[in-house]
């Protein structure tokens, strides 16, 4: 019997035999970034919510379809602009659909595809949240980080985006 540590896989299951623990700082950084994110998330939500009456997921679909030609996208594409189930997309478009925020039709190209666009109160509903909500992310986060410290993390968080969405752990 071999006493030499298997290669692992990238693919295979780690076990405490076989991971490559954290270091000590490592280990800080990231219950940092886990709780820092987590706690930025939730104060963007309450602020924007409490300011506009969206949802933060309300708000990025409103967002994508305003940066998409004609403010309409097709749910599939919709759903890969945005860190969420296509699911909780499905849930979120309904209600949005019933505030008048946003309509959902049959799309032309192709008879299984369902187009989301947004209204004109889904336009309006969103030029008045924006300003406080880039305020938000202003106070909270780009006016916090030197130029350098914000544009390193944007640029770490865009390579661990590729990676999830287009590498390897990409699941279709």
């Amino acid at each position: 019997m071999s006493t030499t540590t298997p290669a692992v896989d990238d693919h295979a299951v780690a076990t405490a035999d076989t991971v490559q623990w954290l270091t000590a700082e490592q280990q800080v950084l990231w219950r940092d970034f886990l709780v820092g994110t987590q706690r930025l998330a939730d104060v963007l939500a309450h602020e924007l919510e409490a300011q506009s009456g969206l949802s933060s997921h309300e708000y990025e679909v409103l967002v994508r379809l305003s940066e998409s030609p004609g403010r309409t996208l097709r749910m599939a594409q919709l759903a890969d602009h945005l860190a969420h189930s296509r699911s909780r997309l499905t849930h979120t478009i309904r209600r949005m659909e019933q505030s008048g925020l946003v309509v959902r039709t049959a799309c032309s190209e192709d008879a299984r595809g369902v187009n989301c666009t947004m209204t004109d109160r889904g336009w309006e509903v969103l030029v008045a949240a924006a300003p406080g909500h880039v305020q938000s992310v202003r106070d909270h986060l780009v006016d916090v980080l030197t130029d350098e410290q914000f544009r390193a993390l944007g640029e770490a968080m865009g390579v661990v985006r590729e990676h999830l969405t287009g590498g390897p752990c990409h699941v279709e």
